[in-house]
């Protein structure tokens, strides 16, 4: 049995997988190539914008518990800013990549590509950053 390849999620593509089960992102989770990765703060950030959405915690909740393995990033928001702040356009996605750099993933999928600088993550921190598509085509064409 071959590993499993790390796949670290954005916030967006966790929360696309809830409103439907026929995109990449439902598609992907799906998927029994890959494990899974978010973080601890991602968490939190996922229930804000799921109430915000309106959309079923508890769905959430089971997503994250059942399909997920989450990274506990142990850096204060301040140390997070100024450490990854370099891979971002959005300081508030600065916990976005101290989750890649704590779980060493293969590939980081996010919806919002433009919001980080895949170049300079891949060169320092070795992952590749694509959209759920790009993913699901690269699994189906191994």
């Amino acid at each position: 049995m071959t590993a499993k390849i790390k796949v670290y999620f954005d916030s967006d593509v966790i929360i696309s997988s809830l409103f439907s089960s026929r995109g990449a992102a439902d598609i992907l989770l799906k998927t029994a190539e890959i494990k899974p990765l978010a973080s601890d703060l991602q968490k939190k950030e996922l229930r804000t914008v799921a109430g915000r959405l309106k959309l079923d915690l508890k769905k959430l909740e089971i997503l994250l518990n059942e399909k997920f393995s989450l990274v506990k990033i142990k850096k204060t928001e301040t140390n997070i800013e100024k450490k990854f702040l370099k891979y971002v356009l959005d300081p508030d996605d600065a916990h976005i990549v101290a989750g890649i750099a704590t779980s060493k993933p293969s590939f980081f999928v996010s919806y919002n590509q433009r919001h980080f600088l895949a170049n300079k993550i891949k060169t320092d921190l070795k992952v590749i950053s694509l959209i759920p598509a790009q993913l699901l085509q690269y699994l189906r064409s191994r």
